[in-house]
């Protein structure tokens, strides 16, 4: 097949593989126009199974592209049932619902094209997208590359689109893609540039974790160069239980600049001007190999034109680039604000012990809820120190949120004298200690069931990947909104919040002072674990990289040590399966990421 462009673009299939060749500038260059348009993208936060709520939000943004001149506005994938629908998508009335929400959606988009991810039914499902265009669903694409790791199972409910599509706007040849389509090299953006794609628009719901904005980023640079093609780029962001969607979507120009951002971790409404002369003008000075002979057939709709309301030149946009513990932060008040607030919660209790972690899940749930929203609850026992008690009261002053204070020696007490006879004969133990962290869960499970509010733990990824945490007592509650963060980087973010605030709001003495649970006399965690700069090096070799007892060793750790927190992990699979679910930030995060057996014979997980 070969695709002439009045320009001089050829795009033709020749021994050894397909490319592009060019041919000199015509005299009918001067007299065609300029192929510009202006492109929105909508960087919403859907609510999974909301979809009527998701379509009048579709709706809005739509509206407000068409008053921003824009020609066509870009929706993430499955923006209409929000993502990861997960297994409502079983439900065949599910499927029905949203199917009706876009043929409704279709007729009320007006003078603008959209793109709308949904999902599409035929003799199977499809994670889709719809080209609403002039008051119809003009074409469908379906999803080729459907993800099946990690947090994703998306093999577990859709089947995979057989051939890419592009379709023609005012006179410019798009590519539409979706998601994991552009994480390959011969995907489906390679045959649409083959077929006159000047510009690949790709709908994503991207989950967030520590340097993904970054491998985003590249992978784009990377494509945009190798189809010299433009590459629209639209994340969705919001929390959505464990998952957190970054938005920060990007368009990159065919030199694989990035020429617009989105706002990371917030709405937002990306507006450029795309030039697809530009491309054109690349593509006559160079040859670009395009991968194997024999590349598939690609479906090609011209649909027209959309006469776009006039507009004056956009002004520069200027989006901040985070560093990775603001990054951090932002991605914990997003979830949490999220989670909270799309599942009817107004308000939030946490336990607060004067510790780092306490400390940081404070300072998070004011960000996210505002400070009148949170309650903290103080707990002192026999073994609480004053140091402690100033630090938790100093840290509730400095962010403004009310706090009580219930002692639980009363309580402490009664157990005791409770199972004196059953413990006779014993020596005080783990059991005696957790007692006290059993009897802090309940009392905050009490104040939530009395207040509606949710209980947020406060337990990090170095304490939830060895069991250094008391199940049905601190591990008790709705939400682990530090759940993912190693004790290393629970400080690292802790510092950032007084950095970001200009002033102390996380005492001083916080940072310093040893690690302790405070259930017994001059206890501290290393006690039972090796130091955390320590431990936590190990769990990410072990936990995130699945590295063997040996690989690790190698490493410069002792053996013993590393089999012995090897073992930890193996063996505290049981607490972890009941733990609340919490926000993932590491790439590997423990629950929907790392999958093991609680009934488990092999050793250490070597290899």
């Amino acid at each position: 097949m070969v695709i002439i462009d009045l320009r001089g673009a050829i795009v033709k299939e020749r021994a050894g593989g397909p490319s592009f060749s060019f041919t000199r500038k015509t005299p009918f260059d001067n007299l065609l126009p300029m192929r510009n348009i202006r492109l929105a993208m909508a960087q919403i936060n859907p609510v999974v199974g909301d979809i009527n709520g998701n379509a009048k939000k579709i709706l809005s943004y739509a509206e407000r592209a068409r008053k921003a001149g824009a020609a066509l506005v870009l929706f993430p994938e499955l923006a209409l049932t929000g993502y990861p629908p997960e297994d409502l998508l079983l439900k065949p009335g599910f499927i029905d619902d949203n199917l009706a929400a876009l043929e409704a959606l279709a007729e009320r988009v007006r003078g603008v094209t959209a793109v709308v991810g949904f999902v599409d039914r035929e003799a199977g499902l499809y994670n889709a997208a719809a080209l609403v265009h002039k008051g119809e669903v003009a074409a469908v694409y379906h999803k080729m590359h459907l993800p099946n790791y990690g947090v994703f199972d998306e093999e577990r409910y859709f089947r995979a689109g057989k051939a890419p599509l592009n379709f023609v706007l005012n006179g410019i040849t798009f590519g539409l893609e979706i998601c994991e389509d552009i994480w390959f090299p011969e995907g489906p953006a390679r045959a649409q540039a083959l077929a006159g794609a000047e510009v690949i628009v790709n709908i994503n719901a991207s989950p967030y974790h520590m340097g993904k904005p970054l491998i985003r980023e590249e992978l784009l640079r990377a494509r945009s160069t190798d189809n010299t093609a433009i590459i629209a780029y639209n994340n969705t962001i919001g929390g959505q239980d464990e998952l957190i969607f970054d938005g920060a979507g990007m368009v990159v120009n065919e030199r694989g600049e990035v020429i617009a951002r989105g706002k990371p971790f917030q709405e937002d409404l990306i507006i450029t001007d795309l030039d697809a002369d530009t491309v054109s003008a690349a593509r006559r000075k160079k040859r670009v190999k395009a991968g194997k002979r024999g590349a598939p057939g690609v479906r090609t709709i011209d649909l027209g034109t959309i006469k776009a309301k006039s507009n004056p030149g956009l002004p520069k946009r200027k989006t901040l680039i985070l560093g990775e513990k603001e990054e951090v932060l932002k991605a914990l008040v997003l979830g949490t604000r999220d989670y909270l607030q799309k599942n009817g919660f107004r308000h939030a209790v946490i336990g607060l012990s004067g510790g780092i972690d306490s400390s940081l899940v404070a300072c998070v749930a004011g960000l996210a809820l505002g400070k009148e929203n949170v309650t903290g609850v103080l707990m002192p026992s026999r073994y609480t120190s004053k140091e402690s008690m100033e630090d938790a009261k100093l840290l509730a002053r400095n962010i403004g949120m009310k706090t009580l204070t219930v002692p639980i020696e009363g309580p402490f007490k009664a157990y005791l004298d409770t199972m004196r006879d059953a413990f006779r004969g014993t020596r005080p133990n783990e059991a005696e200690e957790n007692m006290q962290a059993r009897i802090r869960g309940n009392i905050l499970m009490a104040l939530s069931n009395k207040f509606g509010w949710l209980v947020l733990t406060t337990g990090n990824k170095s304490e939830m990947s060895v069991g250094y945490a008391t199940l049905y007592g601190d591990m008790a509650g709705g939400f682990a909104v530090i759940k993912d963060l190693p004790k290393t980087l629970v400080y690292k973010v802790s510092g950032k919040i007084n950095e970001l605030e200009g002033r102390e709001v996380i005492p001083e003495r916080v940072f310093t002072k040893v690690p302790t649970a405070e259930l017994r006399p001059n206890q501290t965690d290393q006690d039972t674990l090796p130091p955390y700069d320590v431990l936590d090096k190990i769990l990410k070799a072990y936990v995130e990289e699945d590295r063997s007892i040996e690989e690790i060793a190698a490493l410069g750790f002792g053996r013993e040590l590393v089999r012995k927190v090897g073992r930890m992990v193996d063996h505290r699979e049981y607490k972890r399966r009941q733990a609340p679910p919490g926000i993932k930030i590491t790439p590997r995060a423990l629950g929907k990421d790392r999958r093991m057996p609680i009934t488990n014979r092999y050793e250490n997980g070597g290899r």
